[in-house]
């Protein structure tokens, strides 16, 4: 089992706090529009496609049969991802921090898949709900700085049995000067940062922090307004 500081602990209970907030109240409309099929405008359709993009290359990493596998949506907002890989027969277990999106995500599980899916609102890192034989987290850590990365994805890791796909924003040009510029607004006006980190950080980490796993395949998407970087950890 990785160790944490109370440091690492409680910078995440802080940001996560801030989320929930954001998500809950400050973005709720948005992000239910942005995960379902209701018109957006045409920059919220680039993070949408890129989104979906993303989505879909992460269940393409993970096996076509999941008869028999537990897979956790970390992170999993209005449970997108996980209908898809209980379609192809897992059974999942959906966390998210705001109980809000959670709510819609029940609202709108398919009849033919809702027996294999539980959603809960609450914190992806606490190990109350098991292990798994795969873990994704999608578009999370992209709001936290390096160190807390490391720290999430090691506990996440200590879960999976197989593999244990993620994602985080890279440190772009393009990013880093995004986040410059969102300094000079009031913080009430801010969305949640998007916090870039290098590649090579993630990996040194990765190294350090989860010795027994190794990397697998990474990827990039950019779509508009809308870039994140994939990386599978292979645990078996």
């Amino acid at each position: 089992m990785n160790a944490h500081s109370p440091k690492q602990t409680a910078g995440w209970e802080a940001k996560r706090s801030r989320l929930e907030q954001y998500f809950d109240r400050t973005a709720l409309d948005a992000w239910a529009a942005m995960t379902s099929d209701t018109p957006v405008s045409r920059i919220r359709a680039t993070v949408r496609a890129g989104r979906t993009q993303m989505r879909d290359t992460l269940l393409s990493w993970l096996p076509d049969d999941l008869h028999g596998r537990r897979i956790l949506d970390a992170g999993c907002g209005t449970g997108m991802l996980a209908i898809e890989a209980a379609r192809r027969g897992a059974e999942v277990v959906g966390i998210d921090v705001s109980p809000q999106l959670v709510g819609i995500g029940r609202d709108r599980l398919p009849e033919d898949v809702k027996h294999r899916i539980t959603l809960l609102a609450g914190d992806m890192l606490d190990p109350v709900h098991g292990h798994f034989d795969h873990i994704v987290s999608m578009d999370v850590l992209i709001h936290y700085e390096a160190d807390q990365i490391g720290d999430a994805t090691a506990r996440l890791a200590d879960r999976t049995r197989h593999s244990f796909l993620f994602t985080f924003a890279p440190g772009t040009p393009l990013l880093r000067t995004a986040r410059a510029i969102g300094q000079f607004f009031p913080k009430s006006d801010r969305s949640p940062s998007i916090i870039p980190v290098p590649h090579a950080s993630i990996k040194s980490r990765l190294s350090r922090s989860v010795p027994h796993a190794r990397l697998g395949r990474d990827i990039r998407v950019s779509r508009g307004f809308y870039t994140s970087h994939a990386q599978e950890v292979l645990l078996a």
